[in-house]
């Protein structure tokens, strides 16, 4: 049996960020029962499927893997500033930086410097860097360090039991 029209719009909210309720919402369901219908549309195996073959061929797609997000990822995460730097402490310009120093940064501010008759002195540059502790905290998260491993056997097992409760709601 196929997806409805609805469920079919759902997949296609739900690759957009992920969030089953907000999916549930654009996908035409009332304010008031979104939630409920996310959660039954999540645990619905032809829904499943269906997300997770959308997701495959999005993957395909972009040739994006969750292997390639993990290591941008641990670039931002373990970034050590002082490879932006010459041994006397000068900053390194733009195109010194290896890959993974650059990679680093979100962005690069470059203000000309004038004397009070206008004559061009120099130059300052502004590097915004990418946000480490956020960085470190998404790779903590992928990797359960800040859950005990109990809690998050429990979460699996709560996750499982909604799904079960759901399908026999759906079935009878």
């Amino acid at each position: 049996m196929a997806l409805t029209p609805k469920q079919k719009r759902f997949v296609a909210e739900y690759l957009v960020d992920l969030n089953a309720t907000a999916a549930a919402k654009r996908a035409g369901y009332s304010e008031k029962t979104a939630c409920e219908q996310a959660a039954r549309l999540l645990a619905n195996v032809k829904v499943q499927t269906a997300v997770q073959e959308a997701k495959q061929a999005r993957q395909e797609r972009t040739e994006i893997t969750q292997d390639m997000v993990l290591r941008e990822m641990s670039k931002l995460a373990f970034f050590d500033i002082r490879k932006m730097f010459d041994k006397n402490g000068k900053p390194l310009d733009i195109s010194e930086l290896d890959a993974d120093t650059a990679a680093a940064l979100v962005g690069l501010d470059v203000q000309d410097v004038t004397d009070n008759d206008g004559n061009y002195v120099g130059f300052v540059k502004k590097y915004k860097m990418a946000d480490k502790i956020r960085a470190l905290e998404l790779l903590g998260k992928h990797l359960g360090a800040w859950e005990p491993r109990d809690k998050q056997q429990t979460a699996v097992e709560d996750l499982t039991a909604l799904a079960e409760k759901l399908r026999v709601r759906e079935d009878g």
